[in-house]
């Protein structure tokens, strides 16, 4: 419970534009943050252009615009990605100057670059940082970019999306739980995810990067696989669900379809482990209470 959460949401309100307005007049935070006039500009004119409560289309307007939530649903920063043919540029900002200090922003730059590599397919992430700016520098050094270039005002650091996954197998950029799963349930996933799209998708996608791959017969009676049953604790709920494939998949009879936001959270976990995951527009805490049925452990590898 004690390590760092963040999630990404794409949906920008009015609410949270006059948030941006407030962090970027806090020279501590636009310090190093060299187009803060450009943007703190353009947040106003969103704000003054319509009366929409929703702005997200404004702010996707030359890249992709997110904010950044703790697991207490509360706004801390924002991230922007800008891609530029293989290439994508990552800026993000920290903004409520409460919640510095507690890692969060090594924690952003993951998140970001999930959605870079995994949902906008860069080759490339690319991060431009003031050389004076060193709690970034640290930030991003720790989560794998390498140095690629520098003039007196500001550092690039790179990553490419070779590394990135090299970097997920080998746990280097994760703070998670570990998790595993089948060889078999691997293949099949890998074959639904090129044909799935979704939020859902991408953390899969995520999941089986970083999962430890075992044969059937090699995974422990208590993980849960593909056509598990298990009960779950959800918040204070308990409820007791199936993992399938989403052509089976029947949310009101408790089978969740692994491209759904329980099915990706529960994949490849333990009874006891427990999780912070993004479901329905909020954060929630996922226990595994019991693993009541594992098709490898009854011996249907088939399945």
């Amino acid at each position: 419970m004690n390590k760092p959460f963040i999630s990404l949401c794409p949906e920008i309100t009015r609410a949270h534009a006059l948030t941006l307005m407030d962090w970027l007049e806090d020279e501590r935070v636009t310090c190093y943050l060299s187009d803060s006039r450009d943007v703190s500009r353009s947040i106003e004119q969103a704000i003054d252009r319509t009366q929409s409560p929703i702005l997200t289309h404004l702010f996707n307007r030359g890249g992709r615009f997110f904010m950044a939530y703790d697991r207490y649903d509360a706004p801390v920063g924002f991230v922007r990605l800008v891609k530029t043919g293989s290439d994508c540029e990552i800026v993000l900002v920290i903004g409520n100057s409460d919640k510095w200090g507690r890692n969060l922003g090594a924690r952003t730059i993951r998140e970001g670059m999930k959605l870079a590599f995994l949902d906008m397919r860069a080759q490339k992430l690319i991060a431009k940082i003031h050389p004076d700016n060193v709690r970034s520098l640290k930030a991003f050094v720790r989560s794998g970019f390498l140095l690629e270039s520098e003039t007196p005002t500001s550092k690039s650091f790179s990553m490419t999306a070779g590394s990135y996954r090299q970097f997920l197998r080998e746990g280097a950029v994760g703070d998670s739980t570990g998790i595993c799963i089948t060889e078999i349930d691997k293949a099949r996933l890998e074959s639904l995810i090129v044909l799935e799209q979704g939020p859902a998708v991408v953390e899969l996608e995520h999941e089986l990067e970083r999962a430890i791959v075992v044969k059937p017969q090699q995974v422990a009676r208590n993980v849960v696989t593909m056509n598990s049953r298990a009960l779950l604790q959800l918040d204070d709920e308990e409820i007791e669900v199936a993992l399938v494939y989403p052509e089976d998949a029947d949310s009101s009879a408790g089978k969740h379809s692994v491209c759904s936001d329980i099915g990706a959270a529960i994949l490849g976990y333990q009874e006891g482990d427990a999780i912070d995951w993004r479901i329905s527009d909020r954060t929630r805490r996922i226990e595994i209470r019991k693993v009541l049925y594992q098709p490898e452990a009854a011996g249907d590898f088939h399945l």
